[in-house]
């Protein structure tokens, strides 16, 4: 056990007075975070506006790195993960070091908000002009770490230890054709490193209600995300005689049905959580009376722990080449490994729910289930503790709003308050607490 994981572990034992009152710097922390309320807006609405798609966030960093460069004490360095933006605020006391992640990537979505600042931007996805839009609320994301950065930077003599602030590129990537996306490219390029991080925290807003609310839980919060294709190589022939050739389309279509049986027969959904096998295309042949020579599919593996995440990947190819060789055929399974299941430290979360009720009010934050959703913040998570929460934004106030990745997906802009309060309190609870324990 490191020596910041010991700290967790006695930290957690504190008496529950302790973790209930506010860490030193909190008062003065918060009325830094209202007095810039209207900065931490306007930069959410020009980063709205100007939306960029994975690894082409140019405008976006530089943006950042501007903003991050005004403020006092931060050391900023840009190009990371092509266009990842790293600053480092070094406290004037010694303490443990603690990085603060914010996605920065927009959507290949047409925005239909109606908002003024609605982004008409377009640009080239996979071959194609795309309409381009923050359907996710990453510009939230970017704009509520740089309110926390700045009010951070404004206390910087008095805090023990060092913030990093991460923002990130490409979450939205999906390790497209095979490339990684942002959070484990800026890990192998060092990221966590110089200064050695200790632990990561990140947020994500969505249209849940009532807007200003968290949820969170311990242990996994979001499911892995893996995408497999599979290839079922036939022998074409006339679709009147079927003999004469060897049909790949009921091969697949036997695969896709056997698929379901990872779920429903193989799988401990008791002990390891649920599992989720979906097949999103499935393509084959051009002609109806043509029997074609191969057949294909596309699909997505989400779960809750790694030990079903083996079980599947084992699965799904065992039966796709054994399905197809029982009818003389072959299958060709390619599994693109994607995003980690993503795990909040059980101590982490202790320590730091009392300061997410500072922030958003006592009984705003409350346990949230997993979610079979993906991201890929738990890359981060290699071997130190890391802790995420869910900031509901919906601009309906108690009712949900439109859903993440949907053209008409916008925000309370009043949870930006809350969100950078989160960031903050989250920041100082873990810079002090561990003090005592260490």
């Amino acid at each position: 056990m490191g020596k910041f994981h010991a700290a967790f572990a006695l930290a957690t034992l504190l008496p529950a007075a302790a973790a209930g009152q506010a860490p030193p710097l909190a008062e003065r922390a918060m009325a830094l975070v209202t007095k810039n309320e209207s900065q931490v807006v306007a930069w959410r609405r020009t980063i709205h506006q100007n939306p960029e798609l994975s690894f082409q966030e140019f405008r976006t960093a530089q943006t950042i790195a501007a903003a991050l460069s005004a403020m006092p004490g931060i050391q900023v360095k840009t190009g990371i993960a092509k266009t990842g933006v790293k600053g480092v605020l070094v406290g004037g006391r010694p303490g443990p070091v603690i990085a603060l992640r914010a996605d920065m990537d927009a959507l290949p979505v047409e925005e239909k908000t109606g908002l003024a600042f609605a982004s008409t931007a377009k640009a080239m996805w996979r071959g194609k002009e795309s309409f381009v839009a923050h359907a996710c609320g990453h510009d939230a994301h970017v704009a509520m770490l740089l309110g926390a950065a700045d009010a951070l930077s404004k206390l910087r003599e008095e805090l023990p230890g060092t913030v990093v602030f991460l923002f990130q590129p490409a979450e939205e990537w999906g390790d497209a054709d095979g490339t990684p996306s942002g959070a484990t490219l800026m890990v192998r390029e060092g990221v966590l490193l110089d200064p050695k991080v200790e632990l990561v925290l990140g947020q994500h807003v969505g249209g849940e209600a009532p807007s200003g609310t968290i949820r969170l839980r311990k242990g996994s919060i979001m499911a892995s995300g893996d995408d497999f294709h599979i290839v079922v190589k036939g022998k074409g022939s006339h679709g009147a005689m079927p003999w004469a050739g060897r049909d790949p389309i009921l091969v697949a279509a036997e695969i896709a049905l056997s698929l379901q049986t990872i779920v429903s027969r193989e799988a401990n959904l008791v002990d390891e959580g649920p599992i989720v096998v979906t097949i999103g295309v499935i393509q084959g042949g051009n002609r109806e009376n043509i029997i074609p020579e191969t057949a294909e599919l596309r699909g997505t593996i989400r779960t809750l722990s790694e030990k079903s995440r083996k079980l599947a990947h084992e699965s799904l190819k065992r039966k796709a080449e054994k399905i197809a060789e029982a009818s003389g055929l072959t299958a060709e399974v390619k599994l693109n490994i994607g995003y980690p299941v993503l795990t909040n430290h059980p101590g982490l979360v202790e320590r730091v729910w009392p300061a997410l009720e500072r922030a958003a009010g006592a009984g705003r934050v409350v346990e949230a289930p997993p979610i079979m959703a993906s991201e890929d913040f738990g890359a981060f998570g290699a071997g130190i503790p890391t802790m995420y929460w869910f900031l509901a934004a919906s601009p309906l106030g108690d009712k949900p709003g439109p859903p993440n990745h949907s053209p008409f997906f916008t925000i309370d802009e009043s949870v930006l308050a809350v969100g950078t309060r989160a960031l903050v309190h989250a920041s100082l609870e873990v810079l002090f607490r561990p003090a005592t324990a260490r």
